[in-house]
C-alpha cells in the first residue's frame, strides 16, 4: 500500500510538471535584437553632405520650406515638387530597409527558437527521469542509509552525495522554468516585431501611393501650363481671384462661424453647409483656407453627388483627395473631380432645361466688388428657383431670390458623369 501511494504521488508530480512546462513555448534566454542596417540615401544632395536617416529628411524638408517662401513661379513650383518627390522616394526606401531588417531578424530568431525548443524538449525528458529517481531516493530515510553503509565515512559520503544531487536537480528544474519564462518574453518581442512589419507595410503602401500622386501632379502641372511661365501665372491669378472672392463673400456676410446640425437628407439627396462643425474647420486641401470660409463650391459639388445616389459623399470626402485640386494652386477645385468611384465634370449649361429634366445645376453669384459664391439650384416653381445654399444657416431648399438676385449669376454649371 505504501509503495502504491509513493508511485501514485510520483506520477501525479510528473504529470503536473509536464502540464506546467508544456503550457508554454520555450526559447533561448538571450534576447535577440534586430541589427539595424544603415539607410543608404538615394538623394544626391544627402549623399554629398553625408546625410542619412532623419538628417536627410530634415534637409529636404528645409529646402521645400525655403522654396515656398520665394516668389511663386513655374520654375520654383517644379523645384518644390521635385524635392517633395525626392523626400518621398527617400522615405519609401528607408521603410523598405526597415521591413527587410525586421524580416531577416524574425527569420533568424525563428530558426534559433525552433532549434532551442527541440533541445529543451529532449532536456525535459531527461529531467523528468531524473526527478523520478531523485524523488525515490529522497524518500530513503537517513537510518536506512546508515544501515546499508559499510562505514561511517561511507554513510557521510552517501548522505552528502544524495543532498548534492537533490540540490542540483532542484536548480535544474528552476533553470528550465526560467528558460521557459525568458522564451515566453522573447516570443512576445518577436510578435511585436511582426506587428511592426505589418504597420511598416501599410506605411510603405501609403508612401508609394503618395509618390505616384506627386509624380502625377508634376506631370499635370506641366500639361496644364504647357511649360509656359505666362500660362502658369494666368492660371495662378485666376485661382487666387476665385479664393479671394469666396473669402470676401464670407466676410461680407459676417464671417465663417461654425454651425451645428445642418445636414438634411431626403428624396432629393443631402443638404450640406460648408460651415457645419463636422468639417467646417478643416483645412482646404492642406492650405491656409478652410471649408467654412472657402468651401462653397466643394460643398455644392458634394450635394450634387448625393442627388445622384452617392450619399456617402460629403464636403470632406472631396476635400481629402488631392487629385481634385489644381496642380498650380492646391485650394482651387478642378473642373473634373472624383468621389465614391465616380468622376464628374462641370460644364456650361442653361438653368431651366436642366431643372426640367430633374437635374440640379450649380450657379456662381458675383458682386460688383468681386466677391463670389456658389449654390445649388434644385428646382423651380413658377419662375422661382429653389436652392441649397451652402453658406446660409439651414439653407435647405430656400428661394434663390430671398438671398440673391438673378442678375448676379455669372456662371451656370451642369454636372456631367452621372
Amino acid at each position: 500500500m505504501v509503495k502504491t501511494l509513493k508511485k501514485l504521488r510520483i506520477l501525479i508530480f510528473i504529470l503536473l510538471l509536464f502540464i506546467f512546462v508544456n503550457n508554454y513555448s520555450f526559447s533561448q534566454t538571450t534576447t535577440i535584437t534586430p541589427t539595424p542596417t544603415a539607410s543608404v540615401s538615394n538623394v544626391p544632395e544627402c549623399v554629398a553632405k553625408n546625410l542619412v536617416g532623419q538628417a536627410c529628411v530634415d534637409y529636404l524638408s528645409g529646402k521645400i520650406s525655403d522654396l515656398k517662401g520665394q516668389e511663386t513661379t513655374l520654375s520654383s513650383q517644379i523645384t518644390v515638387m521635385d524635392n517633395r518627390i525626392k523626400l518621398t522616394e527617400y522615405q519609401v526606401e528607408s521603410t523598405k530597409e526597415q521591413i527587410t531588417s525586421l524580416i531577416l531578424d524574425i527569420d533568424t530568431a525563428s530558426k534559433k527558437i525552433t532549434s532551442l525548443q527541440n533541445a529543451l524538449n529532449s532536456s525535459i525528458t531527461v529531467l523528468l527521469n531524473r526527478i523520478v529517481v531523485t524523488y525515490e531516493v529522497g524518500t530513503i530515510q537517513p537510518l536506512q542509509i546508515l544501515l546499508t553503509s559499510n562505514s561511517a565515512s561511507d554513510f557521510l559520503q552517501r548522505l552528502n552525495y544524495l543532498k548534492r544531487v537533490q540540490v542540483h536537480d532542484k536548480k535544474l528544474i528552476y533553470d528550465t522554468q526560467q528558460a521557459k519564462v525568458d522564451y515566453s518574453n522573447q516570443k512576445n518581442i518577436f510578435e511585436n516585431q511582426k506587428k511592426q512589419v505589418e504597420a511598416l507595410k501599410k506605411q510603405l503602401e501609403a508612401l508609394s501611393a503618395q509618390l505616384d500622386q506627386e509624380k502625377a501632379a508634376e506631370q499635370t502641372l506641366l500639361a496644364d501650363t504647357q511649360g509656359s511661365e505666362a500660362v502658369y501665372q494666368r492660371l495662378l491669378a485666376q485661382a487666387k481671384a476665385q479664393l479671394a472672392g469666396f473669402s470676401g463673400f464670407v466676410q461680407s456676410q459676417g464671417g465663417a462661424s461654425l454651425l451645428s446640425n445642418q445636414t438634411v437628407c431626403d428624396d432629393w439627396g443631402c443638404y450640406y453647409n460648408q460651415r457645419d462643425s463636422q468639417w467646417g474647420g478643416n483645412s482646404l486641401d492642406g492650405t491656409q483656407y478652410s471649408l467654412a470660409s472657402d468651401g462653397c463650391l466643394i460643398t455644392s459639388m458634394a450635394m450634387v453627388y448625393t442627388h445622384y445616389g452617392h450619399k456617402s459623399v460629403n464636403p470632406q470626402t472631396i476635400n481629402q483627395d488631392p487629385w481634385n485640386f489644381a496642380s498650380y494652386f492646391p485650394a482651387y477645385l478642378n473642373f473634373t473631380i472624383r468621389a465614391d468611384g465616380v468622376t464628374s465634370t462641370r460644364g456650361g449649361s442653361e438653368i431651366d432645361s436642366e431643372l426640367q429634366n430633374g437635374k440640379p445645376v450649380i450657379v456662381g453669384i458675383k458682386y460688383s466688388n468681386g466677391d463670389t459664391h456658389f449654390v445649388v439650384l434644385t428646382d423651380y416653381n413658377g419662375g422661382n428657383y429653389l436652392m441649397n445654399d451652402p453658406f446660409t444657416p439651414n439653407g435647405h431648399k430656400i428661394p434663390f431670390t430671398s438671398k440673391y438676385s438673378l442678375g448676379s449669376i455669372f456662371a451656370i454649371y451642369k454636372i456631367n458623369g452621372f
